[in-house]
Order: C-alpha cells, then sequence, then structure tokens
C-alpha cells in the first residue's frame, strides 16, 4: 500500500485525517499545497514526510516557468524552504529537500526539461528505497522479537508513516512473515490517536492479532507482565541515540525500563542527525490547542481552556535498549553505532545513484 506517489503531473497520497472512516486519495498540483499537505498531516510519520518533500522538490521544478539552469535552481530553493518550513522536528523533510537540491545543483545537463526529469527520477527513486529500507529494517528488528512475544506499540509506524511496509510495525509485520504468533497492544496515542485511527486500521487489515488500549493502560499491562518487547518510530534521532518521536513516547520508555522491557526504536539511516550532539537540540513542533480539546471535531473540554500541546517528546538515549536500523542494530555506545550506520548508509545510496549515474550516461545525460 503506498501511501504517497506520483501520478499524471501531480502529488498523490492517502489522506490519513480521514482514516479509518473513509480512505480517500488526494491530490496536489503546487508546492505551497504539498508543504500544507505536510502541515495538516495528511501525510505524517518521518519517512513519508520525506517521500512527499522530495515529491514537492519535483513538482518545483515541473511547474517553475525557468528555461535556464540558474532560474531554475532559484525556484528549486524557494520551494525547499518552503516545504522545510512544513514540520521542524522530522529531519527526513530536510533531509529530502536537500538531496533534491544537491542533485539540482552538482549535475550538468543539456537544458532544464532535462534536469527536470532527473529530479523526479530522483524522487521516485527516494520513495523506491525507503520501501526496501524499511524491509531490511523489519527483519533486521525481528531477530529480537521472541515467537509468542507482546509488543506495545506507541503511535503508527507502518505504510501510512511511510512509502510503504513500515519502520516499528515493519518488524512486527517481518514477525508475522516469519511465521511467529505474536500480540500488539496498541497505545491510542492522543491527541490525535495515530494508534486507534490508524495502527489498529492497518494491523486489523493485516490481520495481526492486537487490542487497542488507552494510553494510560500501558503501564499496568508492563507492571503485569503482559508486554515483552516496546517498540517505536522516530522522527529524529540526535547524535548521542537521544530520539524525538511521538509525545508519550518518553513516559512509556521510562515505564519499560522499570519493568525491565526492551526498548526499540526503529528508524532508517536517513533519520538520524549527527549534527545534533543531543536531543535537547532537536526543535520541538506545538500544535493548535482544538487537538486537545477536540476529538472529532467534538467538545471534550471547554473551547477556551489553555492548552500546551507539544507534538513531540525526547527519550534520552539511556532509556533505549537498541536502535534498528536499514543497517542494523545499533547499541550503546550510539555516538559511534550511529555514525557507522549512517555511513554505511549513505554509502549504499551512493552506490545506488552511481548506477543510475551509468543508466543516464548511457542517454547521453551527462552528470558531474
Amino acid at each position: 500500500m503506498r501511501t504517497v506517489y506520483w501520478q499524471d503531473g501531480q502529488v498523490k497520497m492517502i489522506d490519513q485525517r480521514l482514516l479509518p472512516g473513509e480512505e480517500v486519495i488526494a491530490e496536489f498540483s503546487t508546492v505551497a499545497e504539498v508543504a500544507r499537505s505536510i502541515k495538516e498531516m495528511y501525510v505524517r510519520g518521518a519517512p513519508a514526510i520525506g517521500a512527499t518533500a522530495a515529491y514537492g522538490m519535483a513538482l518545483a521544478a515541473q511547474n517553475s516557468p525557468a528555461t535556464d539552469r540558474d532560474s531554475l535552481l532559484h525556484d528549486l530553493r524557494q520551494a525547499k524552504e518552503t516545504l522545510d518550513a512544513a514540520r521542524p522536528t522530522a529531519v527526513n523533510l530536510s533531509w529530502a529537500t536537500r538531496r533534491l537540491l544537491n542533485l539540482a545543483e552538482h549535475t550538468v545537463l543539456d537544458n532544464v526539461d532535462d534536469l527536470r526529469s532527473a529530479l523526479l527520477a530522483e524522487a521516485e527513486a527516494l520513495a523506491d528505497e525507503d520501501v526496501e529500507i524499511n524491509r531490511r529494517m523489519g527483519f533486521n528488528g525481528a531477530a529480537v522479537v521472541p515467537d509468542g512475544a507482546n509488543l506495545l506499540h506507541h503511535c503508527n509506524t507502518g505504510s501510512l508513516a511511510t512509502v510503504d511496509f513500515g519502520t516499528a510495525l515493519g518488524v512486527i509485520y517481518a514477525c508475522q512473515e516469519q511465521g511467529k504468533q505474536i500480540h500488539v497492544w496498541v497505545d491510542e496515542t492522543r491527541p490525535r490517536l495515530q494508534g486507534g485511527r490508524l495502527t489498529a486500521w492497518e494491523l486489523m487489515r493485516a490481520e495481526v492479532p492486537m487490542h487497542l488500549i488507552a494510553d494510560n493502560a500501558a503501564g499496568h499491562l508492563m507492571r503485569t507482565g503482559q508486554v515483552d518487547v516496546v517498540v517505536f518510530g522516530a522522527d529524529r534521532v540526535a547524535a548521542n541515540g537521544d530520539v524525538a518521536n511521538k509525545i508519550g513516547t518518553y513516559k512509556v520508555a521510562v515505564v519499560a525500563r522499570e519493568n525491565g522491557i526492551p526498548v526499540y526504536c526503529v528508524a532508517p539511516t536517513s533519520t538520524v542527525d549527527l549534527s545534533l550532539p543531543d536531543g535537547d537540540q532537536i526543535p520541538i513542533e506545538e500544535r493548535g490547542p482544538e487537538e486537545v480539546v477536540e476529538v472529532g471535531a467534538r467538545p471534550i473540554a471547554p473551547a477556551d481552556a489553555p492548552v500546551y500541546n507539544p507534538a513531540f517528546d525526547i527519550t534520552p538515549h539511556r532509556y533505549v535498549t537498541g536502535i534498528v536500523t536499514e543497517e542494523g542494530i545499533c547499541y550503546p555506545p550510539f555516538r559511534q553505532s550511529l555514525r557507522a550506520a549512517v555511513e554505511r548508509g549513505r554509502a549504499a545510496v551512493d552506490l545506488k545513484r552511481a548506477a543510475r549515474r551509468l543508466t543516464a550516461a548511457s542517454q547521453k545525460v551527462e552528470y558531474c
């Protein structure tokens, strides 16, 4: 199930705001619309946001009236600023726009139409890589999940949070493919209920045994021995292994440590931000009060109640057993293991890009 894709000159995606009630494909034709789709959470989840941003850059190139390379680069830089501002916490957004802009800045082509084609091809490649990476992560993570395990999962990290397959839910799907008899406790994940609306919907479609629980039930389940492994995703991972993820993750990880339960973050190396030494440097997005005082547009608190609504929290690395990536599972000391995984991930992307350059060269497209 592809969450986001390019078709007929538009960026198309499942409108996740409407799930589980309706399955609607939203279509976006401008960079401003794509940025809005990210900000208003038509699409969410760090990898899916990254792919959407990449397609947004390709769309900027398609829509630009530029007839020369410098003018097109100017329009692409403006598009990157617009897209990057949509949501500040998920590093995959700026990672993807930077990847597309770097390609444009360091590629020599005969004309701007060739550059437009190259940018769309790069966006498609990024999306395809996400699916492959997710499957590798899933099977890496499945190795630490015993047969018969009860897993606790926070937020949504499946196909809906990626291009396809998923990160932490990808681990669960990999366990299912391996025939492991697992069961998942699904945190509802207030305030936007990504667990209740999205994860429960995904797991039920995939016929994975699960129960939806109120967020506040997680501690009881852990204390009474009904949780074997905790898994969640990430919107950004700092160099020391601190994890920014959906609000409530920190509380889950702390209680898991108290009860001796292993905690695994599952995230691609593109989500690791080696430029930030620790989680205190990660910007935390704050969202509007309506998400807290309303559920499905129905009031559950006074409309004028003062609200503080951070979308993410930081889980310090000491509460994380390991970080599952496509390049293997990183264990403490995270500064060393994460850097090594990121370097391997970059090398893999460079090899694939080199292969595409050879193909392009055969079509008389010259890359510098």
